[in-house]
């Protein structure tokens, strides 16, 4: 209902104004929304923001589909507001109550690749990685519920050198698994015995390049061990992305456009670039012109390709099989991010549009798998689980442990994922356990115990009849909160930025606490308590939708 009143006025501006964009902003304590066209107009129209306001505003009275929706235009200053009235809140109540609130039809194009996660696959995934998988897999969830055809990808990189070293480990230490041992587990122990060999004794380093070599030349063993060790660190992957409520819909593999020629063919393009220069048999990249001042290697001197070529085959690939490419990358990719942008308009490729995010730490600092200097996600996932099962035993002891350890899994995970996206990508964060898992505050559990609060409600009041003649200033208030959720749906896919749908949620919990403080019930009758018990149902109906778009179990009692 937003959504089509939002155009509506949209459309109705532009008419009158004639100007093709047109400036609409949430309307504060005064109005649903606000414009400053007025501001706009004042120097070609040459009068003051103030009369202009009131002449929009006076033409806008006559526009019949604003007053078909009942939409009141009024003049404050050089402002124009716009008041939802009571056809508006109804319409929005009744969709707010039906299965599936807040998705939009589902459309044929554009199709979406989406890329996230892609951490090398030499040990387990640690707190920084795992941002990039819920900002990730919360922007897929609000693009498949605005209807878009979405695939998830999982780039594995095989190739790199940290896979060889890996593989260097395996080949001449000792590598026996322990017991109980995570396959990513084990692959960080031995990546990490190796690297302590290589800084004890660097003529390793030779042995590491020879079997980059190797596997780039297709060699059956190298590859045959590369490929054994990877897919024993995605089997480790799997369970920690599973606990997290990550999904992916498939894992693209580096060395297939290696195999496919398709990273042969890439290069044979940059060749006949002109930024492109040779010395010797190393190949690069000049992106002066883009205010790059390194060349960009294509192809090492020694013959073998690098990621970056390989990451180009991969991005034309997706521009095959796809309208629109995303992918989600760490603060500490935006050089080749740039760069891969660049080199893909010269190639006359479409770039692929970039989600950056910077990192998330704990209060122990920094990580590093090569050092081995990293607190792993599954270490966070078991501490926080560890942490909600003694706060849910605190509060409802007469559960059983089976029931308590249910709703401990549901509320750690909502509790880390939750204090992870509520931040908007470009700001680095620190984790904090106790506010991640605080019931009264900003937190994913406490939006989670707002919707196990309607359901309990609901579930003590028994059947009612639905009503929608809402009279109060607080059921308004409520109403007009739960009609904004398609619009911030939408605003998150077409901004990138799933913290908005956190933000919201957040919201929206609160004005429900606040209406229920102040308005009864279960205790209130008639007809009063079925418009309400309405307005408590489609909020249940809100925040179950909104959590599962972000990833997050919608619990009935906490």
């Amino acid at each position: 209902m937003v959504v089509d009143t939002t155009a509506a006025i949209k459309r109705a501006l532009s008419e009158c104004t004639g100007l093709a964009e047109i400036p609409l902003v949430d309307g504060g304590e005064h109005a649903d929304l606000a414009t400053t066209v007025a501001f706009a107009l004042a120097k070609t129209k040459k009068q003051a923001p103030v009369k202009i306001a009131q002449d929009v505003v006076a033409a806008l009275k006559n526009n019949r589909e604003l007053s078909d929706l009942g939409v009141t235009v009024e003049a404050k200053g050089p402002y124009i507001n716009f008041v939802f009235g009571s056809a508006y809140v109804t319409a929005a109540l009744k969709a707010a109550v039906q299965p599936g609130y807040g998705s939009f039809p589902a459309k044929e194009s554009p199709r979406i690749v989406l890329e996230h996660t892609s951490a090398n696959p030499n040990g387990p995934l640690h707190v920084g990685h795992i941002r990039n998988s819920i900002i990730g897999d919360s922007l897929a969830r609000a693009f498949r519920k605005a209807g878009y055809p979405l695939e998830v990808e999982y780039y594995v990189n095989d190739m790199g050198r940290q896979i060889a070293i890996v593989t260097w480990g395996f080949d001449h230490l000792e590598h026996g698994q322990h017991e109980s041992e995570k396959e990513d587990a084990h692959i960080a122990r031995v990546y990490i015995a190796a690297n302590r060999e290589i800084e004890k004794d660097p003529g390793i380093t030779k042995q590491v390049d020879k079997l980059m070599e190797l596997v780039e030349s297709g060699d059956p063993e190298t590859v045959k061990k590369f490929r054994r060790e990877v897919s024993r660190c995605l089997d480790g992957f799997a369970v920690t992305l599973k606990n997290l409520n990550v999904k992916h819909d498939r894992f693209v593999w580096e060395s297939d456009f290696v195999k496919n020629g398709d990273t042969k063919a890439v290069i044979a393009k940059i060749e006949n670039l002109p930024q492109a220069t040779h010395e010797g048999t190393l190949l690069a990249l000049d992106l002066a012109e883009f205010g790059f001042t390194n060349k960009y290697v294509m192809r090492r001197s020694d013959g073998t390709s690098v990621y970056a070529a390989r990451d180009l085959a991969f991005h034309t690939w997706k521009n095959q099989n796809f309208d629109r490419a995303i992918d989600v990358l760490g603060a500490d990719h935006k050089l080749i991010g740039a760069q891969l942008q660049c080199t893909m308009q010269l190639l006359g490729e479409k770039a692929p549009e970039i989600v950056h995010f910077e990192f998330v730490s704990l209060p122990e600092g920094s990580m590093s798998t090569r050092a081995g200097k990293f607190v792993s996600a599954d270490e966070l996932i078991d501490e926080v689980t560890k942490r909600a099962f003694d706060e849910v035993t605190t509060r409802r002891p007469e559960l059983d442990e089976a029931t308590r350890r249910n709703i401990a899994d549901s509320v750690a995970r909502a509790g880390i994922r939750y204090d992870i996206v509520k931040i908007s990508p470009e700001k680095s964060t620190v984790f904090d356990w106790k506010q991640a898992l605080d019931f009264e505050r900003q937190s994913g559990p406490y939006i989670q115990y707002a919707h196990a609060r309607a359901c309990s409600i609901l579930e003590k009041a028994g059947a009612f009849e639905e009503c929608y003649d809402l009279a109060t200033e607080q059921e308004i208030i409520l109403a007009k909160k739960i009609a904004k959720f398609p619009s911030v749906i939408e605003k998150v896919v077409t901004e990138l930025r799933p913290h908005l749908l956190a933000t919201y949620a957040h919201e929206l919990a609160d004005t429900f606490n606040t209406f229920y403080h102040y308005e009864p019930v279960l205790k209130s009758e008639g007809e009063v308590r079925d418009r309400r018990l309405t307005l408590v149902k489609a909020v249940q109906n809100t925040l179950q939708e909104s959590l599962e778009t972000l990833g997050i179990d919608a619990i009935h009692t906490m």
